[in-house]
């Protein structure tokens, strides 16, 4: 990421086809247009899933509980890429096979603060055998911990979680996957 360009969002009509583009930072307010972004949960060897703590200096849902990591791909930037990109800037771990778990998966979410999230993000399962070195600007603290633990503690204290951790663990628990 060059830090003297702003990062852009692809923008999305209702059906899911770029429109155009906006700054990430612009676009996200009290009335976000759909936008282009995706979701990872990454595992380990022992079948552990990495959940990560926001950074409580993000714009939106500061300090809470949620999947891996995610991020926006760029005008033009394959999902993969995006996707390998985001993980080593946010984590600092390379990424092995990406496999997409949740295609479809759509949401809007309203933080405490107003700001609303609204994006077609589809949402991807890896694997890593690094460690695990956080970008303390995305993540105040990691754990790896049992994908059905995982299932319990969002489902007694959602409030803990970012709502789209909720949301995609509903629907892959309804697919039979954790």
């Amino acid at each position: 990421m060059n830090p003297d360009r702003p990062e852009m969002v692809v923008l999305l009509d209702n059906d899911a086809n770029p429109i155009g583009v906006a700054d990430k930072v612009g676009v996200h307010t009290a009335e976000t247009p759909l936008h282009l972004a995706f979701s990872c949960h990454v595992y380990n060897a022992a079948g552990k899933v990495l959940v990560t703590r926001r950074s409580v200096t993000k714009l939106t849902w500061p300090g809470v509980w949620t999947n891996s990591f995610c991020g926006h791909p760029a005008p033009d930037e394959a999902m993969d890429a995006a996707i390998r990109r985001r993980a080593q800037h946010e984590l600092g771990i390379t990424l092995g096979s990406l496999e997409i778990v949740l295609p479809e998966f759509r949401y809007r979410a309203v933080d405490a603060s107003g700001i609303v999230e609204n994006e077609v993000c589809p949402v991807y399962r890896a694997e890593t055998a690094d460690t695990v070195v956080p970008h303390p600007d995305e993540v105040a603290e990691f754990a790896w911990v049992d994908p059905e633990s995982l299932h319990t503690a969002a489902a007694a204290a959602p409030y803990a979680f970012s709502p789209w951790l909720g949301w995609q663990l509903e629907q892959l628990a309804a697919l039979g996957r954790r």
